[in-house]
């Protein structure tokens, strides 16, 4: 189970700290795409597996369905965790979410996702003085 809020620094060469708890869930393999609001995706090999299998079967015939698979696959990229748990974070996507030094991880259960920490902080605050409106929409759907 990947969950948590962890502060970390990029190194001069893009690579990324993965949480020495949340090592034993992604074994030698990261999955890094780009994700929504401007943060990155990572995930372990087989829940990204399940997740493209969800995408694949989108409709090819809807636009939103290409733009949401281009999003996703096309920018994904395999990185190997090296000896001290490091993923090597593409420039093309550290550039996508604004990823210079320090970054958040966020473990969201099946995946984290890696933000800038400026952002972050700002999209944490505004969530949570949404809080109570989020809950309300969220009762509606029986959650």
């Amino acid at each position: 189970m990947l969950i948590g809020e962890y502060h970390y620094n990029l190194d001069n060469k893009g690579r990324l700290m993965i949480p020495a708890k949340f090592r034993h869930r992604f074994g030698n393999e990261a999955i890094i795409t780009r994700g929504l609001e401007n943060c990155l995706f990572v995930f372990p090999r087989d829940e990204w597996e399940k997740v493209a299998e969800k995408i694949l079967k989108l409709p090819l015939s809807q636009a939103n369905s290409r733009a949401f698979a281009r999003l996703m696959l096309a920018g994904a990229y395999e990185s190997q965790l090296d000896n001290q748990g490091r993923i090597l974070i593409p420039e093309n996507l550290r550039a996508y979410a604004s990823l210079d030094k320090k970054v958040v991880i966020v473990g969201l259960y099946s995946r984290i996702e890696v933000w800038d920490e400026t952002r972050w902080i700002e999209y944490a605050k505004q969530s949570e003085e949404q809080a109570q409106e989020i809950a309300e929409k969220l009762s509606e759907l029986g959650i």
